[in-house]
């Protein structure tokens, strides 16, 4: 429990944060067809292109670096957690619930991995695809929810158990952003 009340304490902290990055998000998904324009008109003139979108951002008040920051917050927190789970002797056997009996070692069921698949397939459902993204990348971006479960299936459970307590927060305050931001 002491782990989700961390999560709920970090998220809410960092709520406006967040919210920001959502909206920032927002914005420079609108200004997709302007950026596109600017590739079609610069093409190879890499830093002519660069500096066009960084005057675009400007006037348009968009900060691409924005979205950064609610991470760089909460992966410490998560570095700190997965070694007090790997190295606390007192939380060895620290059972959660049901199936759960030591947060400190992996889910024997592999039941908190798909859940992180469905809350971060849920997160991409409801972020639409930039406009001009790479097919492969596009592919990518579809694959990584199963990459980082099967990374998950090996780290303890309690660690897991912060990414979808995390990813689940914030997919309700992507949502609620997006629904009261249209």
């Amino acid at each position: 429990m002491a782990i989700i009340l961390l999560v709920l304490l970090l998220k809410g902290a960092l709520w406006k944060l967040t919210a920001a990055q959502f909206r920032s998000g927002a914005k420079m998904r609108k200004l997709q067809p302007r950026v596109a324009a600017l590739k079609e008109r610069y093409g190879d003139e890499k830093m002519k292109m660069q500096q066009a979108m960084m005057e675009l951002y400007k006037k348009e008040k968009v900060n691409p670096i924005s979205g950064c920051m609610p991470i760089l917050v909460t992966f410490p927190v998560f570095i700190g957690l997965m070694r007090v789970l790997s190295e606390s002797l007192e939380l060895r056997q620290a059972s959660f619930i049901g199936w759960i009996r030591d947060l400190s070692a992996p889910d024997p069921f592999f039941v908190l991995p798909l859940l992180y698949v469905l809350i971060m397939s849920a997160t991409q459902w409801l972020s639409p695809a930039p406009i001009g993204m790479d097919p492969a990348q596009q592919k990518m971006m579809k694959i990584m929810p199963l990459l980082f479960a099967v990374m998950f299936a090996f780290f303890p459970a309690g660690t897991v158990l912060y990414w979808i307590v995390n990813g689940g927060v914030s997919l309700l305050q992507q949502w609620l952003i997006t629904r009261y931001e249209k």
